[in-house]
This record gives C-alpha cells, sequence and structure tokens, in this order.
C-alpha cells in the first residue's frame, strides 16, 4: 500500500487573523481550528488550501487573495515568495515592528507569567534593507526549478545555481539575481563569480552524489568599508581553484580578505575547517565608538552592524554604570558588549565556551588598549561556579547575552545564589528569556523592557530587559 495522502481541503473567504510564529500568519477554518499561512499579511482575505492536517491545526497556503490588507506592500526582491528569508517583505515595516514588540509581550506575559514594567517602544532599523554584514551563498548544480518553469515543460539547459537553500530542501538552491540584504558590492561578486565559473566550465556541488568544485561563498563587509571573501571548494584542484581566487582578486580590487578552504565533508560547516589565507589579511576591522573589532572568517558578530551598535547603547544604558563595578559579561562571544561598556566599569569579566571568540576577544581587547576587560574560555555552566566567583570577585551587575535556548539552568541557579544588584538580559529568542526570567522572578523584579529590531523583513527580534534585585 502507498502512503495514504493528505486530504486537502479548501476554505474559502478567510480573513488572516495576526502574524504567528516564525513569520507565518494566522487564521482560523470554520471548524474552530488554527490554520497557519505563509507569505500572507494580517487582514488579507483568502482562500486557503490547506496541505496537512494536525489535531488542533491545519498548514495551508493561500490560492486566492479576495482582499488585500492595508498593512499589505508590494514585495521589493524579485525572490520573495520563493526564497525563505525575508518572509515580512509583504507587510508595512511599522506594522512588522507592531507585530515584533506583540510576540516579545506575548511571550513574557504568557511563559513568564511575571510582573512587567511598561514596554519602552520597540527600536526600528533606521536600514530597513542591505543591513546584512554577513551572507553566505551555496553553489549547485540542480537549481530550484520555479512553479512556472516546471509548469512551462521547457527543458533548461542551464541547471546552475548560486543562491540560498530552499527552505526544508537541503540539496535545492535558488538561484539569486539581486538580494536585497547586503550591501554592494555583495551582489556584483556573487553574479560575476556564477558568471565566471558557467564560462570556465567549473563543476557546480551536487549535494547528493557529493561530488563537483565549488561548494559555498561567504561575504563579509564591514562599516569600516573592509570585505572578506571566502570560497569553499569541495576538493583542491589548484589549476581551477586559482583561477576562481585570481578572477576575484583582479576584478574586486576592493576585497580586503580573500580566503578558501577544502572541504570535503558531508555538510558545509567551516567551523572544523583549515582556513586558508590567499590575498590580504586574514580578517576585516569592524569599528565601533572608536574601537576596532577584528572579524574573522569564523567570528561571530552581531549580522547589523548599525543596529548592533544601537543594542549595545541600550543595553550599557541598562546597566545604569558609574565607574566602580564589577561586570560579568556572560556568554561575551569576541567581547563586543564587554569591551563597549568597559570605560564605565571598573572591571569586566567575560566568559565564552568557544575559544577562538575569546583568542579574538583579548586580541581585540589589546587593540584598543583596553586593561581592565579580563577573558575567560569554558563551558558557562561549568566554569560560571562559586571558585569562578570567589577568584575574580563578585559582581555588582551581569550582563547576559546567550544563544537562542536560552541560559542553562544551573546558570540561572548562580545568579540567584550570588545575587548582584542588576542583570542586564539580552536575547535573541524573547521564549527562552521569559522562561528564565520567570526562574529569577523569585529575587528579581523586571524593571525595564526594550525590544530592538535587529532584522528587518523577517520575524526575528532582540530583546533587552533590566532586572533588579527586589
Amino acid at each position: 500500500m502507498g502512503k495514504k495522502r493528505t486530504e486537502r481541503i479548501v476554505f474559502e473567504n478567510v480573513k488572516v487573523l495576526d502574524a504567528g510564529a516564525k513569520g507565518v500568519s494566522v487564521a482560523k477554518a470554520p471548524d474552530g481550528k488554527v490554520i497557519f499561512i505563509p507569505n500572507v499579511v494580517p487582514g488579507d482575505v483568502v482562500d486557503v488550501q490547506t496541505m496537512k492536517k494536525r489535531k488542533a491545526y491545519y498548514e495551508g497556503k493561500a490560492t486566492v487573495i479576495h482582499q488585500f490588507s492595508e498593512d499589505r506592500v508590494e514585495a521589493v526582491c524579485q525572490h520573495f515568495g520563493a526564497c525563505g528569508g525575508c518572509k515580512w517583505q509583504n507587510m508595512n515595516y511599522d506594522k512588522q515592528l507592531f507585530y515584533k514588540n506583540q510576540e516579545v509581550y506575548n511571550n513574557l506575559k504568557r511563559i513568564g507569567k511575571i510582573e512587567m514594567p511598561e514596554f519602552e517602544p520597540i527600536l526600528g532599523s533606521e536600514k530597513q534593507f542591505f543591513y546584512r554584514n554577513k551572507m553566505e551563498f551555496g553553489f549547485s548544480n540542480s537549481r530550484w526549478m520555479t512553479d512556472e518553469e516546471v509548469r512551462s515543460g521547457a527543458t533548461f539547459e542551464h541547471k546552475n545555481a548560486l543562491g540560498f537553500h530552499i527552505p526544508r530542501m537541503w540539496d535545492k538552491i535558488l538561484d539569486i539575481e539581486k538580494c536585497h540584504l547586503q550591501q554592494d558590492p555583495s551582489n556584483a561578486i556573487r553574479n560575476e563569480i556564477k558568471a565566471f565559473a558557467v564560462a570556465n566550465d567549473l563543476e557546480f556541488y551536487n549535494p547528493r552524489a557529493q561530488e563537483g568544485l565549488l561548494r559555498t561563498l561567504m561575504i563579509r563587509t564591514a562599516s569600516t568599508g573592509e570585505i572578506m571573501v571566502l570560497i569553499q571548494f569541495f576538493k583542491e584542484d589548484k589549476a581551477q581553484r586559482e583561477l576562481v581566487l585570481d578572477f576575484l582578486a583582479e576584478r574586486f580590487p576592493e576585497i580586503t580578505s580573500l580566503l578558501y578552504v577544502i572541504n570535503g565533508k558531508p555538510n558545509d560547516t567551516i567551523y572544523d575547517q583549515d582556513i586558508k589565507l590567499y590575498k590580504g589579511r586574514d580578517y576585516i576591522l569592524e569599528e565601533m565608538e572608536g574601537l576596532h573589532f577584528s572579524i574573522n572568517a569564523k567570528s561571530f558578530y552581531q549580522t547589523n552592524s548599525e543596529q548592533a551598535y544601537e543594542l549595545y547603547k541600550i543595553t550599557r544604558d541598562f546597566a545604569g554604570l558609574t565607574g566602580e563595578e564589577l561586570v560579568y559579561d556572560l556568554y561575551t562571544g569576541t567581547g563586543t558588549i564587554a569591551q563597549f561598556v568597559s570605560k564605565k566599569a571598573k572591571k569586566v569579566i567575560g566568559v565564552e565556551a568557544v575559544p577562538e571568540a575569546i583568542a579574538d576577544a583579548k586580541e581585540n581587547a589589546k587593540r584598543n588598549q583596553i586593561t581592565n576587560c579580563e577573558f575567560f574560555v569554558g563551558d558557562m555552566k561549568n566554569v560560571f561556579n562559586d571558585t569562578f566567583i570567589a577568584t575574580h570577585g563578585h559582581p555588582d551587575v551581569i550582563i547576559t547575552d546567550p544563544p537562542r535556548d536560552g541560559m542553562h539552568k544551573d546558570v540561572v541557579a548562580q545568579i540567584l545564589k550570588i545575587a548582584p544588584r542588576r542583570v542586564v538580559y539580552v536575547s535573541c529568542n524573547s521564549a527562552t528569556q521569559a522562561r528564565d526570567l520567570a526562574l529569577l522572578d523569585e529575587l528579581y523584579k523586571v524593571v525595564r523592557v526594550r525590544p530592538v529590531d535587529m532584522f528587518p523583513q523577517t520575524h526575528h527580534v532582540e530583546n533587552v530587559v533590566l532586572l533588579e534585585k527586589r
């Protein structure tokens, strides 16, 4: 017997009610169940064809739009809809901010179940496009075909693509002509390397067969004007590799860091790979308030530099430093927040699990002639213990900026145990932040909250919370 097909139902004239999680909008079916629908805007009236049916909800797609929401705008990108990147490009920016703010509020209320002050207004991004400083593109010899192309029945000779993975399709790449996320010369570099590779019969990677030459392209830009380009090759072919890298160096002399990596593993992550410098230097410099931060191919740095500056200013403001405080910066990364607040603190101790990040942090502190920051490597739940506190001192203020999963419960327990006066919690996931705030609630009161939009046109939002001891 074959697999039972999901029965597809069409609901007509359904009003889209709200923006839900992960950038998908929400409507109600006549039977009362929720329907999740991508690429529509709250306020639209649509016909929906269901794609999946679950106990409590449907997943569907809009087949007809009868009435456009007043919050709908024309998406500027030709790839909108097929590319999973900027799901909210068809929504007015003020409304995007409204839904981001609402998501943070709902998570803190429902999951955190804590008493909250009035939110400070969400900080929108001055740039709504071309704001990212890092983009990664994949090469593929089997590009994603659009619905129109498939329907046309035509045969397409050129299947090579350089662009983004189609959501939930690990082996399919959508060929991108113009992306609106990273400033020039990002689009030119991508398009010209693709044209050059096609003209020179270079093999694009095939992820299923695991063969080919060209695998990924990473472009990083800095507000200083410096540009890093990293090409990932699946195998070493010196002649072809140098052909590509020489072309890039000649065609784009503004590239200050030209790197490559030979990666024959099944996955294309570069974190365990040996990165080779071809031309220039192996890092680029980012600048913020006179501080310089070196960013190498593996460095973590906030992907919206200008808005990161605003986020850090809010964090520093919430910390309320007078110059007398010992500050712990947990999950310090490359130490950007630690160094950013250091001139207002007596001393800052940064802790981070990634050894390379701490090496960067120390290097940056030296470059910036900052002498009151110390950085330590280790898994937070193991390092941040009584011995560590006894050695480095009792913090007056803790700044914490954990990954999406939030803080380990042992870290939360340790904060409650040492009970600093203030905790500033920066988060890229308000659901896990709310869970942690509920745990901290026995000792701390949330006194300030301010969401910050780092990623216009997407549903992602950062949030900064100030906690004070009760």
